[in-house]
């Protein structure tokens, strides 16, 4: 196991977002790097064509409409102490009320499942799995949660218009800053299709400065998914590595 997986196996898949180093979280350490950032938001300048808080409004409704929808997705994992860059790439499945399916191809193949009673990360190579709880990822603010529309816009985060330069053909881009900060989320930044009012990317910073960046492409909205793309079962000789509670595991290794 690398080192980036060992780190992934006590917080989780760096699509999910599990916070890292939570212990060592002050609050006094951490208002001075927000209230920067919630500076920069509220001084910001017009950037958009439309009015950044009723887009915000859009976006929920869109998501709030769709009942599923598929892509394929490119992703750049910074680790902000090392230096190092991770590209990943894959695709994405989602189907209401919060079933997903996350599946790394490059630079190695890993599974995310977000089932009706856990959440599975399998790292194939390995043939390691590990288990949490549904809650403890679609509760807290994440990529996860923007991908899925579970994140408020309007109600959890102060809105701004982004830079027009940074925006793609047919794009808006919105800065984010959490209305409740911790430390998995300081600044976010989310491309949107004016086309179709659903986000073609995200842009996530932590308290650590650790950066994680997703494209989506090719997205396909109320696509027919099956009940079994979202079920799984540890392959036989796989590793598990069980993090729910001790009464809620019906695992048989």
């Amino acid at each position: 196991m690398t080192m980036q997986k060992a780190e992934q196996a006590c917080v989780g898949s760096p699509g999910v977002g599990i916070p890292k180093g939570a212990a060592l979280w002050s609050p006094k350490a951490f208002c001075a790097p927000f209230l920067a950032v919630l500076c920069l938001l509220l001084f910001a300048g017009p950037a958009l064509a439309v009015d950044a808080t009723e887009l915000a409004g859009r976006i929920q409704k869109k998501y709030a409409a769709i009942s599923a929808f598929s892509a394929e997705f490119s992703q750049s994992i910074r680790n902000a102490a090392s230096g190092d860059t991770e590209k990943r790439s894959g695709s994405f499945l989602f189907r209401k009320p919060m079933l997903v399916r996350w599946e790394t191809v490059k630079p190695e193949k890993e599974l995310l499942i977000v089932g009706k009673d856990a959440v599975w990360d399998y790292f194939e190579e390995d043939k390691e799995a590990f288990r949490y709880p549904v809650q403890e990822i679609v509760n807290s603010k994440t990529m996860l949660r923007f991908l899925t529309g579970k994140a408020n816009l309007t109600e959890d985060f102060i809105v701004a218009p982004g830079k027009p330069e940074e925006a793609g053909p047919g794009q808006a881009v919105l800065q984010l800053a959490p209305r409740e900060p911790e430390p998995g989320l300081v600044l976010a930044k989310v491309w949107v299709d004016l086309a179709t009012d659903m986000i073609a990317r995200v842009f996530i910073q932590d308290f650590y400065a650790n950066t994680n960046d997703l494209t989506l492409s090719g997205v396909v909205a109320n696509p027919k998914l099956a009940d079994s793309l979202f079920a799984f079962t540890p392959p036989q000789g796989a590793k598990v590595h069980d993090n729910t509670p001790v009464k809620g595991r019906d695992l048989k290794q």
